[in-house]
């Protein structure tokens, strides 16, 4: 049984005249009676009866016709919406970013989502870079923005911007009469460590080993909160350049080694994509990301 097939006759059951339903289909009239005689021979019996010039159903195509007429409205539906699908009409995407990425450098991609496609549907998922590698690979997200060191073989990464590492304090500290900070001026200072932070992978990737004496006495998993608690006082923290946005958060580049990640769009590997996806990568690989600081550019202490 074939689409063409249930097309004909339901025309035909239409409009009961094979003539007006071969020119409805824009077929000749042979070939409709054709694959209408062969619909009748796969359903086993006849589904127009002649009476005179007259034609009816019979009782088995009066029985049928509803379901086929469903068949072609739901086939009809499908189209529709794989076509809105291929134009990211009504399309959803999950996207992941990295808690560790700023939103700021985010949003000129989702503006450029806003211009070349407004009706997509974009839910953000936050999480550790980890996590979302997880979700990558389990299907659970489309694509996402990462800056991890080694990506999974698994997944292709397209880099975006490269950034640094900087160290940040609190306004007042003796940080702020150097251009820039040693790794082992760490040493002895109070280090709020940030849980989702990847640098010490990165440290390891580069072949360098965290050394000297820091004091971990404060810690946690959101950049927020460790960005407060490095403002009031309570101690240091490294963080990649374009997270270190509060103005009141004092900063410099780190340096002995000095340090820096690749953030990157990652869709998976070897997965078939979708419009949607080949849509997004292309845009992130498209935008001009910038730099996150004028080079050599620090905060200035607030008054």
């Amino acid at each position: 049984m074939e689409m063409h097939q249930i097309r004909y006759f339901v025309a035909a059951a239409e409009l009961l005249n094979f003539t007006r339903a071969a020119e409805s289909c824009n077929v000749t009239q042979p070939a409709l009676t054709r694959a209408i005689k062969k619909l009748e021979e796969e359903l086993g019996g006849p589904l127009f009866r002649r009476e005179g010039r007259r034609m009816h159903l019979t009782e088995l195509g009066r029985k049928v016709h509803p379901r086929f007429e469903q068949a072609l409205s739901l086939t009809k539906l499908a189209q529709e919406e794989a076509l809105d699908f291929s134009r990211m009409v009504n399309a959803k995407l999950d996207l992941g970013c990295m808690c560790t990425i700023a939103p700021s450098r985010v949003m000129s991609l989702i503006q450029f989502f806003n211009c070349k496609a407004p009706q997509l549907k974009i839910c953000i998922h936050e999480a550790s870079g980890r996590s979302l590698v997880e979700k990558l690979l389990s299907g659970e997200l489309d694509v996402a923005i990462l800056a991890l060191p080694v990506p999974t073989e698994e997944l292709n990464a397209h880099a975006l911007f490269e950034e640094r590492y900087l160290i940040t304090f609190p306004s007042g500290h003796r940080f702020e009469s150097l251009d820039a900070v040693p790794l082992a001026e760490l040493d002895g200072e109070n280090y709020l460590r940030r849980l989702n932070c990847e640098y010490l992978d990165v440290f390891d990737a580069q072949g360098y080993e965290m050394k000297g004496d820091t004091v971990n006495r404060f810690e946690s998993e959101h950049e927020s909160w460790v960005q407060a608690m490095v403002i009031a006082g309570w101690g240091c923290a490294v963080m990649p350049e374009s997270l270190a946005v509060q103005p009141e958060l004092q900063s410099r580049p780190l340096i002995d080694p000095e340090i820096k990640r690749t953030v990157s769009v990652v869709p998976r590997r070897g997965r078939r994509h979708t419009p949607v996806v080949d849509f997004v990568v292309d845009l992130c690989r498209r935008i001009d990301w910038g730099p996150s600081r004028p080079e050599g550019e620090t905060n200035t202490p607030v008054a």
